[in-house]
């Protein structure tokens, strides 16, 4: 069966992947020049199945609320003149209810278990280099009231069979020793071994090589306009080619995988997509003082920014912005993240040369992807991963192929269809 994948970010590329190995024709469009160039080019580098939980909880609405006023919150919500904006904010709400926590969680960390087992097998069978280490994530806490809330937290992930530990600040320390200078202000944290980090964009360029070398064809600088529907069927992908020229792309099934962006696609055939953009930002630092910087992944609980070790590099991430398509960089933040970091690690990094980027992360309202068919039969939606791209990509890519070749994929998720 021949399948178009529209977006070559993680997700478009590991589905490509999957449906190649299970016997596909496939074919990749993307608008831009090569692979991972939008969401996957420059994240926080976790696979972080220890905090696959959901923005939305019965605690969100009030925190929104303290941080409407904050220039430097750590999730916003900028009010733009857009129905999209609104309608996913009501259904953002309606999932904060105490009775659409539960069953969120499982789902979201039931995926992220199956997809860092895949990603696991295909490091061994592909041997693909992303810097990627295995010695866990630690989430370090300033504010006992917020560290007292991280061990209900952690107690329910570990319910659902993640090994979240409850550290003291002088484990915290053992864990990495970087700290070891802000040790003073460290009340407690929450370690997980098994999880993971690397880098994204290394990752899936070298998983797109794999690709073509398996026989997927990528098209590239190619922009999908529409998808031409008749009979309850896509008969095919509308694109302008890199000539600048109209086509249309013919296959048997088609894969939305294209962040943010799917609902413009599918939503003029009648296909709900709640997804809108959490825009993201990273800072990328060279490491001066290999020492000084730290080794295990970190999540900083009061600034709500990682870490991640990415070879001789350290990249920040974090801050969701709910403020419309806009890429622009935000000077205040970016300066708050340079500011954060120097205070962890003053003589570790290049604080003069620092590289900056933004995301747009295709974010549901319950934070629960979209992965499997739709009402048309043979149009099938992989988005709405949010801030988890990385972490339930290779998995949710894997399941979809299942999916499509007609088998049941291993993960009890709420796939569509």
């Amino acid at each position: 069966m021949k399948v178009a994948v529209l977006g070559s970010g993680i997700i478009g590329v590991s589905t490509a992947w999957w449906l190649t190995q299970a016997g596909h024709d496939v074919v990749v469009v993307d608008r831009e020049p090569g692979p991972a160039q939008e969401t996957s080019r420059a994240n926080g580098g976790q696979i972080s199945v220890s905090y696959a939980e959901p923005w939305a909880n019965p605690q969100a609405p009030m925190k929104l609320l303290r941080w409407l006023t904050s220039p430097n919150a750590p999730l916003s919500f900028r009010p733009v003149m857009d129905p999209r904006q609104w309608i996913w904010g009501l259904r953002f709400l309606r999932e904060c209810l105490p009775n659409r926590l539960a069953p969120n969680i499982r789902a979201m960390v039931t995926l992220a278990q199956y997809s860092r087992s895949t990603l696991q097998g295909m490091r061994r069978d592909l041997a693909i280099d992303y810097h990627h280490l295995e010695r866990g994530i630690l989430n370090f806490y300033r504010d006992p009231a917020a560290f007292d809330a991280s061990q209900r937290a952690a107690s329910v992930m570990r319910d659902y069979g993640v090994d979240r530990r409850i550290v003291t600040p002088e484990e915290v320390i053992q864990i990495e020793p970087a700290l070891a200078p802000v040790r003073h202000s460290i009340v407690g944290g929450d370690y997980t071994p098994e999880d993971e980090s690397g880098d994204i964009y290394m990752f899936t360029t070298a998983l797109a090589r794999h690709c073509e070398q398996a026989g997927v064809q990528f098209r590239y600088s190619t922009q999908v306009t529409r998808l031409l529907a008749a009979g309850g069927q896509v008969l095919g992908a509308e694109l302008v080619n890199e000539e600048g020229l109209y086509e249309t792309l013919h296959a048997d099934a088609y894969v939305a995988a294209m962040g943010c962006w799917t609902p413009f696609l599918v939503e003029p055939l009648g296909i709900s997509c709640p997804v809108y953009p959490a825009k993201g930002y990273s800072a990328t630092f060279n490491v001066l003082d290999p020492e000084g910087a730290p080794t295990v992944s970190l999540t900083d609980s009061a600034h709500k920014v990682v870490y991640s070790r990415l070879g001789n590099r350290l990249r920040m991430a974090g801050v969701a912005e709910l403020s419309g398509y806009s890429r622009a960089l935000n000077t205040s933040r970016c300066q708050n993240m340079v500011q954060l970091a120097r205070g962890l690690f003053p003589t570790a990094l290049d604080f003069a040369n620092v590289s900056f980027w933004s995301g747009l992360r295709p974010s549901t309202p319950s934070n629960v992807p979209l992965i499997g068919r739709t009402r048309i039969p043979n149009l099938y939606l992989n988005t709405g991963h949010g801030t988890l791209g990385w972490t339930m990509g290779v998995g949710s890519g894997r399941a979809l192929a299942d999916i499509i070749s007609g088998q049941v994929p291993e993960p009890q998720f709420p796939f569509l269809g």
